[in-house]
Order: structure tokens, then sequence, then C-alpha cells
């Protein structure tokens, strides 16, 4: 097990150096000029000469990079062009809210997929079996800005007071973040109001961003639930006369979560990435919206330092996913 987790941690350090270079490639190939997107439509050639040669854009692109690399083993991943801002302190505060959103929509993911699937593989051909996977095949089609959209006309008609944007209404004057993390810091400091609005503001774009996740969930595992009841050890604890809730739930259901936690596990890194067009839609104050920002003020400090974070999480949950496995399944551990 040792030997496997090592193996593992080793592989990812060349992963996260090749992410943080292509990272780095993308945004500084990309079509358009910084200097324009900066300094406006009306600049003098010696004010883009000297914003040239302060951002180091005339250099060759290893060296760029190196600069940039080195920057970013300190600590510094660059200032915000339009803010003036450390992008490292701007990261800070957007990053907890991503992963709060990404979070709160994998659990109810989760909770759904796996009930659902769980529950149409044990009445297999039932008018809930197709159902279920009806609407997982749904879920899957439909975009998210589709339906986002209209999840936002259907609720602010049935309920024009439910908040459609932001983290917490503007009238909490006395809240303190302490972590960054919204719901965490109202249970610690005891801020009931603060949970209940927090909850409140959470559920739609929680909801929207959960509807991939949760039809993929629950397809998988219908599909290896159905594989685990199909296995002679069933058929065995059936023969027994174990009562059938105990064959599904205590025999065959921790045999087929084996696969399953590999997808939800990917399902996380995906939301990562999928959360900016909800956070837009929803006016979360996240990392997509704060990419998109620097999308459209050119600032290259900030795109990378997004994409580089977002690609960091997927290789990390990725790395989370292959020792869990291991935790899970025996016979990689032994293997």
């Amino acid at each position: 097990m040792t030997t496997y987790v090592l193996r593992r941690l080793l592989l990812a350090v060349p992963t996260l150096v090749g992410v943080s270079l292509v990272a780095f490639v993308l945004v500084a190939c990309a079509p358009g000029d910084p200097v324009q997107a900066i300094l406006g439509d009306h600049y003098s050639e010696r004010e883009a000469t000297a914003l040239r040669a302060r951002l180091g854009l005339d250099d060759p692109l290893p060296v760029r990079y190196l600069r940039w690399a080195t920057g970013l083993l300190r600590g510094d991943l660059g200032t915000n062009d339009r803010t003036k801002r450390p992008v490292v302190e701007e990261l800070s505060v957007r990053w907890p809210a991503t992963a709060e959103l990404a979070s709160a929509a994998l659990l109810l993911a989760t909770i759904v997929g796996v009930g659902a699937g769980v529950t149409a593989a044990t009445r297999r051909g039932s008018a809930f079996d197709q159902a279920a996977m009806g609407g997982a095949l749904a879920g899957v089609s439909l975009p998210i800005f589709w339906l986002a959209g209209i999840m936002l006309v259907i609720v602010t008609r049935a309920d024009p007071s439910w908040p459609t944007g932001l983290r917490l209404p503007s009238t909490l004057f006395d809240y303190e973040p302490l972590t960054g993390f919204t719901i965490l810091d109202a249970i610690l400091q005891g801020r009931g109001d603060v949970l209940r609005a927090a909850l409140r503001h959470l559920a739609l774009p929680a909801v929207a961003l959960a509807t991939i996740p949760t039809a993929i969930i629950s397809r998988m595992t219908r599909s290896s639930m159905l594989e685990a009841l199909a296995q002679d050890y069933v058929r065995t604890a059936r023969a027994k006369g174990l009562a059938t809730r105990a064959v599904s739930y205590r025999h065959a259901l921790r045999n087929a979560l084996i696969p399953v936690v590999t997808v939800i596990g990917l399902q996380l890194g995906t939301l990562l990435g999928g959360a900016i067009i909800t956070e837009q839609i929803f006016s979360w104050p996240g990392l997509g919206n704060w990419i998109l920002d620097g999308v459209q003020n050119r600032d290259q400090d900030v795109i990378q330092a997004g994409v580089l974070v977002i690609a960091s999480g997927f290789v990390v949950i990725n790395l989370a996913v292959d020792l869990l496995y291991a935790v899970v399944d025996p016979r990689i551990r032994h293997a």
C-alpha cells in the first residue's frame, strides 16, 4: 500500500508541471493584445512599449514561462491589471466560493444519484426504473445554461423573494468571514441567520450544477449494481435466506460502489470547470466569474492562475480517487 501511494504521488508531480506548462502556453498564445486590453483604444506607442517591457511580453516564451514558474514557486502569481491587487489575494477569496458550490452540487448528486441508481437496479424494469433512467438521460442532454434559466423563471415566479444571485444578502452587515466558506463560517460562529441565508443562496446554483453529475452517477450506480446482483455471492446470500434488503445493501452495494467512487471523484473535478457557466448565470462570486473577467480584460496573470487552479484541482482529485480506490478495493493493494 505504501509503495502504491508513493508511486501515485510521484506521478502527480510531472502531471502538475505539465498542467502549468499547458496553462501558460495556451494563455500566452491566445489571440489578442494584452497591452490594448489594459490601456484601451487610445494610447501612445511609448506607453505601449513601456507596458510591454514591464510585463515582459517581448521576452521569448521559455524565458517568460521560467519567470512565471519561479514566481509560482514563491507564491507570486502576478497582479490583476484592472484591480491592481495581487492575484494570490483575489484567488484566496474566490476559490472557496467555487469549492463550496462544487461540493454542495456533488453532495446532492451523490445522494440522489446513488439512491436512484440502487432503487432502479433492485426494481429493474419497473416504472421507477424507466422514469429514473429517462430522467438521467434528460439530465445529461439538457445544457446547464438552459436549465438554469428555466429554474430562475420558475422559482422567481413561484417565490419572488427567493435569492437568485450572490452568496449572501447585502443586509448582513455584521457578518465577518473566517475561512471563506460561508456555511462553515456560519456554523463556527453560531450564526443561524447566516446559515439559512447561505443555504437559500446556494440552493439554485447547486441544483443546476448537480443535474449532469446526478445523471451520470445514477446510471453508473444502476449498471454496477445490476452486475453485482448477478454475482454468485449474491445468489449464495439469497440461498441462505437473507432478507432482500440485506442482500442488496450489505453485500451487493458495497462491491458495486467501487467503480462509482471513481466516477464521483471525477465528477468533482468536472464540476470545478463546469461551475464557470453556473457562476455566470447566478452571479456567484467564484473562480468562474473571475476567470471570465480576466478573459474580457485579457489579463494573462488572472487567466493563467484560474486555469492552473482548476486543472491542478482536477489532478489532485484524481490522485485522491486513486488512493481511495486502493482503500476500497483490496485487490489494488495486494497488486
